[in-house]
């Protein structure tokens, strides 16, 4: 068998993206999507404003050369099988999810006819990216709402079922602007993850199969508890302070990178970084 040469592109954004300066990563988003042949399709689910919003990303688009855009307004979930939205899918060379209630995107479209059809194009090398709430549903378990500025608690977050395009990864979004360290640590220690990725505003990380590349103005903060020595959750109530020892903190501002295999981040001179913990020590 022929092993497949298809990369897999994500682009999954903190929120709050430049629109009308520089536009660094939606400039990236639109040059992976094919430049000015792209043609991108814009998924409003997440949003009650669909037309208000959807029309402002045209609009930059088409500022960036990338006139060639629809709409896919999906207001109910039999909406989800327009055979004109799935044209319009299978013909997209970019895919992109807008902010707004993450929740609505998984009542609307998962398990239906474009969530099929979005997976294939995304198994076929079509970029797919997500902003805010279009960021959160990319791992298979997602963050559906929690609280902000917290220390990690049980009852800080609530999961539910993500799009399932990363699996095996938490992600929260807004992240330093928010002060969310506390309920991305309280994520990751309830899911079966051990690694949570915290995406600051206008901020952005690039994944090509199992590279990750940092860019904007903010940074990506990732924990790693792959190695974690212990934590509580098995041991307190629901009301009580969770614990972890021995976890990994990496903070990547723009042009870092980070490999998911090894779980090792990647200095933007090229070089791979050892983050081993010493025998006796640990790390938070």
């Amino acid at each position: 068998m022929v092993e497949s040469n298809i990369k897999r592109h994500l682009v999954i954004i903190g929120g709050a993206e430049d629109k009308e300066g520089d536009c660094q990563i939606l400039r990236d988003f639109v040059r992976r999507a094919g430049g000015t042949k792209a043609y991108i399709v814009i998924l409003t689910a997440a949003t009650e404003l669909p037309r208000e919003v959807g029309e402002n990303y045209i609009r930059v688009f088409g500022r960036l050369g990338a006139e060639n855009t629809r709409i896919i307004d999906t207001e109910t979930r039999e909406d989800a099988s327009s055979s004109t939205a799935l044209e319009a899918i299978n013909k997209a060379t970019g895919i992109f999810f807008t902010g707004g209630d993450q929740a609505r995107i998984i009542n609307i479209l998962k398990d239906t006819e474009i969530d099929v059809a979005i997976h294939k194009r995304f198994s076929e090398g079509v970029i797919i990216a997500g902003t805010s709430a279009g960021a959160a549903v990319m791992p298979d378990v997602m963050i559906v709402e929690g609280d902000s500025e917290t220390h990690p608690r049980i009852e800080a977050v609530n999961m539910g079922p993500g799009l399932g395009f990363l699996p095996g990864v938490v992600i929260d979004q807004h992240f330093s602007q928010r002060g969310r360290l506390g309920r991305l640590i309280s994520a990751l220690i309830l899911e079966p993850a051990v690694l949570g990725f915290g995406i600051d505003e206008n901020t952005a990380m690039i994944v090509t199969d199992d590279q990750i590349e940092v860019i904007g103005q903010g940074a990506v903060t990732i924990v790693d508890e792959s190695e974690a020595t212990y934590n509580n959750a098995g041991e307190i109530l629901k009301d009580e302070p969770l614990a972890i020892c021995g976890a990994k903190l990496h903070i990547l501002p723009n042009g870092f990178k980070f490999n998911l295999k090894t779980r090792q981040p990647i200095l933007n001179n090229g070089s791979a970084v050892n983050v081993s913990v010493p025998a006796g020590s640990t790390s938070t």
